[in-house]
């Protein structure tokens, strides 16, 4: 039994308090939240200097581009980056591998315990096998001609299937609005099933992808065209949000969000990738739009980020809202928690096995650039 303590506990819960006390089992079971240090011994208190909160949660992750970190140029734009990703498979197994297990290892130093990962290969199945974290693992649909849906398709469930022969969560999910026909949609939605919880889609990237939609032009709508993209995508859409139409009323995490309006928001779950967002569109989304109950965070992945970093994702949004401590930390926490269906994370409830994490070097309730994560537990 540990008795862990520091200047403020962040249950997420319920509000901050000053000086309280975790205590958890040896397995890292919350057993209680406690307001004072007053009724533990001053033997039993492990005692810190900073903050205490549960373990983050990376919502928004592609574990499997880990190798290419550093390859594209920043600000670009996301055409540009497409370019990038096809260099993949310019890379031999064991460099991917490493670049996989380098990345893991840096989530779990910088406290994260459990992501939301785009799958479009089976590279990382023998590193999750491990299960130094939880994966909730998105099997991902590109395909913009209908006449490649039975193959993609297919592909996509011989993908899904050794994942989950492996023991792992995973789900078949469509990439974006711009690069899914609703023929194919209607495939995605017949094998959504008893083990799946949530869809991801990346939505909003690009005010291109806006463009395509509401005014059926600009660089995307030249861009599919050039690749034969069927124009059902954009021809059945007058929206991005539209998409989600096809789902039925699934749960659904919208992820990057960059552009999206006020007016296009939807009671569903948010994941904002901030510092991807500045490396490859230089810019960040009207943080003041979103429900922030329902707003939670992802690193994106090395190809589009210089880290896989909660903290410093945290960082960035504290400089571009008013967002105190407590609020930051459920985009951090408890939100992904829920969106992504991890339930025994997220808060310091008793009986969940959230994680620990100790944030030192704060300013007051501010983070700062020189702010650290510690993983405890």
């Amino acid at each position: 039994m540990r008795f862990l303590t520091a200047d403020y506990l962040y249950p997420l819960y319920i509000k901050p308090i000053r000086e309280g006390v975790l205590q958890i089992s040896d397995k890292g079971e919350v057993v209680a939240v406690l307001e004072s240090r007053a009724d533990i011994s001053k033997e039993k208190l492990e005692i810190f200097n900073g903050v205490l909160c549960p373990g983050f949660i990376n919502a928004h992750c592609h574990l499997e581009l880990s190798h290419l970190k550093g390859i594209a140029e920043k600000g670009r734009g996301f055409l540009d980056f497409i370019k990038t990703i096809k260099k993949r498979g310019e890379f031999n197994h064991k460099e991917i591998q490493n670049g996989i297990e380098k990345a893991e290892q840096e989530m779990i130093n910088n406290g994260i315990v459990a992501v939301g990962d785009i799958c479009n290969t089976k590279d990382t199945i023998w590193q999750k096998q491990k299960s130094n974290m939880k994966y909730y693992n998105y099997i991902e649909i590109f395909g913009v001609e209908t006449s490649e849906t039975e193959t993609i398709i297919s592909n996509a469930l011989h993908i899904r299937d050794q994942f989950r022969a492996a023991g792992l969560q995973a789900t078949i999910t469509p990439h974006a609005p711009y690069s899914v026909p609703p023929i194919m949609m209607q495939k995605i939605l017949s094998f959504f099933d008893t083990k799946d919880h949530v869809f991801s889609i990346h939505m909003h990237e690009t005010e291109a992808e806006n463009k395509l939609f509401e005014h059926k032009k600009g660089k995307f709508y030249t861009w599919l065209n050039n690749i034969n993209a069927s124009s059902e995508i954009w021809e059945k859409r007058n929206k991005s949000i539209d998409i989600v139409k096809e789902l039925k009323d699934q749960r659904i995490l919208l992820v990057h969000n960059t552009f999206v309006k006020k007016e296009d928001l939807i009671d569903s779950y948010y994941c904002t990738c901030p510092n991807a967002n500045l490396y490859i569109e230089d810019a960040l989304p009207d943080y003041s739009i979103f429900d922030v109950e329902k707003l939670c965070v992802g690193t994106d992945s090395l190809a589009s980020n210089n880290s896989l970093s909660i903290l410093k994702e945290l960082l960035t949004i504290q400089k571009n809202t008013d967002f105190d401590l407590n609020k930051l930390l459920k985009i951090a926490s408890k939100n992904g928690a829920e969106a992504l269906r991890f339930l025994d994370l997220g808060t310091f409830e008793k009986g969940k096995k959230p994680g620990v994490n100790l944030l030192q070097r704060l300013n007051g309730p501010k983070l700062t650039k020189k702010s650290l994560v510690r993983k405890l537990y």
